[in-house]
C-alpha cells in the first residue's frame, strides 16, 4: 500500500499509520502500515507524534551495517509530539505535553551499563517514524518550551550526544577550546552548545561553503582537510599552540590519530561515530601516554542528561539547525537526502 493510499485514521487513538522497514532493504523499503492502537499499561504514555529527525544510524539500519537478519521494524529514534493520553500510574505528563522521545528508555542516570543500553529506539526496539507511539513514561523527555516540534525532534540523539561528549564527561570550563569534525547534526549541535557555554569552537569540512555557514554560526576557526591532510597539527597550533581540550571525533578509523594529534596535553578525543574508514584504526599509543591523552567512547546518553540538555537549550534560547524537512508522505525522500551528505544540520520528516 502506497503512502498516498492511506488517510488520516478520524480518531488517532483507534488507528494510526506508521513505517516498517526491513533490514538492509534500502529507504525504497520503506512502508506505510495502518495499525491498531492499544490499550496503555499503568506506567505507559501514548504520543501524537508531529516530527521526527533521522540520523546516520539509521541509514546504517536501512543498508544493512547493523541490525539483525530478517529484522523489520518501525525505524528511527528520534521524535518529538504532544501527550494525547497517560496510564494511571504516570506522574510526570499529562494529556497536551510536548515531549521528545529518549534514545534509551531504560537508561534512566547514572553511567551507561550494557542493561541500560540494551533498548534502544529504531534498533532493538520499534522506533518513532509513526502518526504516534505508546512507550513507558521513561520513554519521553518534556520538550523544550521555545522550540517547535521540528527542531525539538533533532534533540534526542544528535543533540544529546553533543551535550554527553561537551559536558556529561568531564564539563569544560568557559574558553576551553573545542574542535568538532564535520558539520552533520552532532557536530552542528556541538558548535551551538560550546558557543552558547563560552567554548572556543573549530570545525573542520572538505566544503568551503559549510565551513563559512560553520563561521556565521560561530566557529572561531574552520579547516578544509582536503586542503590541509596535517589537519591535526594544525589545530593544535591554532589553540595557541597547546592544543585543543577535546575532539569530537564522528570519522573513526581515518580520523583518530589526527584528533590525537590535534589534542593538548591531558585533552580527550570523543569518539562518537565511524563515518570514515573500514580498517581498524592506527593511533600512536605513545602519543596517548606521554601526553596523557584519552579516548573516550560514548553512545548518546541518559534521560537526566537529556533533561539536563532541554533546560539549557530553553536558557539559552538555541534553536537547531535544520537542514531540510520533508512531509511524511516522502520519508524515503529524507533518508536519501540524509544519504547523499550533503546537509548542514539535521533532515527531519514533519509527522502532518
Amino acid at each position: 500500500m502506497t503512502p498516498a493510499a492511506l488517510s488520516v485514521p478520524t480518531n488517532p487513538l483507534h488507528t494510526y499509520t506508521a513505517y516498517a522497514l526491513g533490514r538492509g532493504g534500502g529507504p525504497e523499503a520503506l512502508r506505510l502500515e495502518e495499525r491498531q492502537a492499544r490499550p496503555l499499561g499503568p506506567e505507559e504514555v501514548r504520543v501524537r507524534i508531529r516530527a521526527v529527525a533521522l540520523n546516520h544510524r539509521d541509514l546504517m539500519f536501512a543498508d544493512g551495517r547493523i541490525g539483525s537478519p530478517g529484522q523489520s521494524i518501525v525505524p528511527a529514534s528520534d521524535a518529538a509530539g504532544e501527550v494525547l493520553e497517560t496510564g494511571p500510574a504516570v506522574r510526570d505528563f499529562r494529556p497536551g505535553d510536548a515531549v521528545i522521545s529518549s534514545f534509551f528508555p531504560g537508561w534512566i542516570s547514572g553511567p551507561g551499563t550494557p542493561e541500560a543500553m540494551a533498548g534502544a529506539l529504531g534498533g532493538s526496539l520499534e522506533g518513532v517514524l509513526a502518526e504516534q507511539r505508546v512507550m513507558p513514561e521513561s520513554a519521553w523527555v518534556r520538550a523544550p518550551a521555545n522550540l517547535t516540534p521540528v527542531e525539538a525532534a533533532t534533540l534526542p540523539c544528535a543533540g544529546l550526544t553533543a551535550w554527553h561528549a561537551l559536558f556529561g564527561l568531564d564539563p569544560l570550563p568557559p574558553g576551553a577550546t573545542v574542535a568538532l569534525l564535520g558539520t552533520g547534526g552532532v557536530s552542528i549541535w556541538a558548535l551551538q552548545l560550546a558557543k552558547a557555554a563560552g567554548l572556543r569552537a573549530f570545525v573542520t569540512s572538505s566544503d568551503d561553503g559549510k565551513l563559512e555557514r560553520a563561521r556565521q554560526l560561530g566557529a572561531d576557526a574552520t579547516i578544509n582537510y582536503r586542503q590541509h591532510p596535517q589537519w591535526g597539527a594544525l589545530l593544535h597550533d591554532l589553540a595557541q599552540g597547546k592544543g585543543v581540550a577535546r575532539v569530537l571525533d564522528v570519522g573513526g578509523p581515518d580520523t583518530l590519530a589526527q584528533s590525537v594529534e590535534a589534542l593538548q596535553h591531558g585533552g580527550s578525543v570523543a569518539v562518537i561515530g565511524r563515518l570514515a574508514g573500514a580498517e581498524p584504526a592506527r593511533v600512536d599509543s605513545a602519543a596517548l601516554f606521554l601526553g596523557g591523552k584519552r579516548l573516550v567512547g560514548l553512545m548518546v546518553g541518559s534521560r537526566a542528561m537529556a533533561r539536563d540538555l532541554v533546560s539549557f537549550v530553553e536558557q539559552a534560547n538555541i534553536h537547531p539547525v535544520i537542514d531540510r524537512v520533508f512531509p511524511y508522505a516522502d520519508a524515503a525522500g529524507a533518508y536519501r537526502h540524509l544519504a547523499a551528505s550533503q546537509h548542514l544540520g539535521k533532515v527531519v520528516v514533519r509527522v502532518d
